[in-house]
């Protein structure tokens, strides 16, 4: 249903998305944008470069009158930087980073210099995911779908959220400049990021993207690529550093026994919650069972590597003169992590998005609005059963 596509390179001069597939009538002004390309650069750890870039979007289709029409959303980022760069002969870059995609992608592309590599696969491009996921995250506000996040570690410190509701989780971690909810924790995720750019090197950290509200029945289990936690884990996979990638208690679950390990279902009646309805007093499937959302909140956790770029130099070779040689710093974040909590959002927010409008369809926000409301929910009288004998494969 829906699908974008990013161009443009780090020091160009501008960053450009494609959203295909939002529906009409949903109002979007630059305003809606532009607060999740602010929260993109804010966080401790940062490089130099957030304080060049003031990133603002320009909505350039799409949209008129304050609406979508419909038709492609066309967004566009001026790139502060590319003055800088501009018609400026640069030195070659021909010593690869380990652990970046200089070495591969010349490989790959057959470049003579590494630069175009760095260019492209620089986490800069990440501006126009949020951009096109602060749409896609406005479209399910529609619903009453809420997709946040927060650090839960950084390097070696480790956080413990008790039973924290987590829309405050989400309300604490923008109070932080570490993007983490617990203030000790905060703290000591400063000192450990401190201690690490003293010692010209970069961490990395675990985050976690929680959405909420999301209806019962978005997915599907009967093809491999309909499966929502396969579409999730692949969005958040395609983000730059991230290299692990978790729904719910999924490792510690690989420790337990079967019956430890998932969900009890029950009847809840009670005058605070719907009659009959179907419930689960844990959520360690994540919110997603058979590759469907079950409506509990989906609980997503993902491991982001220390990134390449070091101040401290790293072992490599000249691939122009053939010998081993030390890395050559590139402007970049000491630590990402919390800069990365809005991308992961961003990312998720598009799946959810896609996953809504297959599942209800329509071609403007009034039209889907009624079958949104008309879904069928959990409980005893939306799933009747007949409780008779059939004749299986006939």
């Amino acid at each position: 249903m829906l699908r974008f596509l990013t161009s443009g390179e780090s020091h160009g001069p501008s960053l450009i998305t494609i959203l295909d597939g939002i529906p009409a009538g949903l109002p979007l002004t630059p305003e809606i944008i532009n607060k999740d390309l602010a929260r993109r650069q804010q966080g401790y750890g940062s490089g130099g470069r957030m304080k060049i870039e003031k990133d603002t979007v320009q909505i350039l289709g799409g949209v008129m009158g304050g609406e979508t029409t419909g038709a492609p959303i066309a967004l566009l980022v001026q790139n502060d930087d590319h003055v800088k760069w501009k018609g400026k002969e640069i030195e070659a870059m021909t010593t690869p980073r380990p652990g970046h995609a200089d070495l591969t992608g010349a490989v790959k592309y057959g470049y003579r210099d590494l630069r175009p590599a760095l260019e492209r696969a620089s986490a800069r491009e990440t501006t126009m995911r949020v951009a096109a996921g602060a749409v896609c995250k406005h479209f399910l506000a529609q619903f009453g779908i809420i997709v946040g996040g927060y650090v839960a570690s950084i390097g070696e410190v480790q956080t413990s959220f008790g039973d924290m509701p987590y829309e405050k989780r989400f309300a604490r971690a923008e109070e932080s400049d570490v993007r983490c909810p617990i203030e000790s924790s905060a703290n000591q995720m400063r000192a450990e990021i401190e201690k690490t750019i003293h010692g010209k090197n970069t961490l990395g950290g675990v985050l976690e993207i929680i959405a909420l509200n999301v209806p019962l029945g978005l997915g599907s289990f009967v093809q491999w690529d309909r499966r929502l936690e396969a579409k999730l884990t692949h969005a958040i996979m395609s983000v730059q550093a991230i290299k692990g990638v978790e729904i719910g208690d999924a490792f510690e679950n690989a420790k337990r026994v079967g019956t430890q390990a998932h969900d009890p279902i029950q009847i809840q009646n009670s005058e605070f919650r719907i009659q009959n309805e179907i419930q689960r007093a844990t959520n360690r499937a994540g919110g997603i069972e058979g590759g469907i959302s079950n409506g509990q909140p989906i609980v997503i956790r993902a491991a982001m590597k220390p990134i390449a770029t070091t101040l401290l130099p790293q072992q490599t070779v000249d691939l122009a003169s053939g010998q081993n040689a030390p890395t050559k710093y590139e402007r970049s974040d000491f630590c990402p992590v919390p800069r990365a909590v809005p991308i992961l959002e961003s990312m998720v927010a598009f799946v959810l998005a896609d996953a809504l409008l297959e599942k209800l369809g329509g071609d403007s926000i009034n039209e889907i609005k009624p079958r949104f409301e008309s879904l069928r929910k959990a409980t005893l009288e939306d799933l009747q059963m007949d409780n008779t004998p059939h004749i299986f494969w006939e």
